[in-house]
């Protein structure tokens, strides 16, 4: 099926979210003619320097760099990219956690930032919008309200009644979850180790994790085929340095092995306007260009 007049539109809460969830997804579909707009909710200003190879005292403004890195890794995936313009929350830490920062995205009135994105909905008019599940992918407050937004958005966006002035109303056709972490793709990869013999490097992350999301698989019912753009997931991921270990587990198992064992990303089709039928292997199934 010709993608040339189909639209994806992801939202995400901070930017590297979206190069490590359904970056390949992404750049395969803009590849193949579609056009994928990405959505940052916020400038990502709260958070830590994760790349042990950068002295985050030597960095003077992490969110003038942190848009850097955002429209490097836009470059390399090939998508349209925008910013709605809300401050990091953080990551609470401690017991009891403290309260949020004030004036941080989490905080901000739900209504104010649906119509935002409603009025990028309308003017970009995507049929398939692509966020996170109820729990955020993991409990960021950020994260948490990405969801909620965007479900309302997803309701609201057609409606006319609301949010006049963000334009003619229009109705996405498809909303996912993107499923970017999937503890049976890690498990293989450590398999892998295993079996010839070398020490993995998933062995700690495996064994710290402790979630009762480790059935995640049950939910998915879409999975795309998309391991010949994995080297413009890792360029994305990678053009965000204060974020990405580029000695990590994100590039710990070789590409050839990764195509070979899970050439796939995960989705699952939460919210639908068209027949479909699952599992599926297009996020275009069911809708015409």
């Amino acid at each position: 099926m010709s993608t040339s007049n189909l639209r994806i539109m992801a939202i995400h809460a901070h930017p590297d979210d979206e190069s490590s969830k359904g970056a390949a997804t992404m750049a395969r579909y803009v590849a193949e003619g579609a056009d994928v707009l990405v959505v940052t909710c916020t400038g990502g200003e709260r958070g830590d320097v994760l790349n042990p190879g950068l002295n985050a005292e030597e960095i003077d403004d992490i969110a003038a760099l942190r848009k850097q890195e955002m429209a490097n890794a836009a470059r390399a995936l090939g998508i349209s990219h925008r910013w709605l313009g809300y401050v990091d929350s953080g990551l609470p830490q401690g017991d009891p956690l403290p309260p949020l920062p004030e004036g941080c995205f989490a905080l901000a009135d739900s209504d104010e930032v649906t119509e935002k994105l409603v009025g990028i909905i309308r003017e970009f008019r995507p049929q398939v919008i692509i966020t996170y599940d109820e729990n955020g992918g993991y409990p960021h407050p950020d994260h948490l309200k990405v969801h909620e937004v965007s479900m309302l958005a997803w309701e609201r966006a057609g409606d006319a009644d609301f949010y006049p002035e963000a334009g003619e109303p229009f109705s996405p056709l498809k909303l996912y979850y993107t499923h970017g972490f999937i503890r049976q793709r890690l498990e293989i990869f450590h398999e892998e180790f295993i079996k010839q013999g070398l020490e993995s490097p998933y062995a700690e992350f495996l064994q710290r994790w402790k979630t009762n999301r480790a059935d995640i698989m049950a939910r998915v019912t879409t999975q795309i085929e998309c391991a010949d753009y994995f080297e413009a997931r890792d360029e994305a991921l990678r053009a965000h340095a204060t974020q990405i270990d580029p000695a990590g587990t994100f590039f710990a198992t070789d590409l050839e092995t990764q195509r070979r064992l899970w050439p796939t990303e995960e989705f699952e089709l939460a919210q639908t306007r068209v027949t479909t039928s699952i599992p599926e292997d297009d996020l275009f199934a069911g809708i015409e260009a």
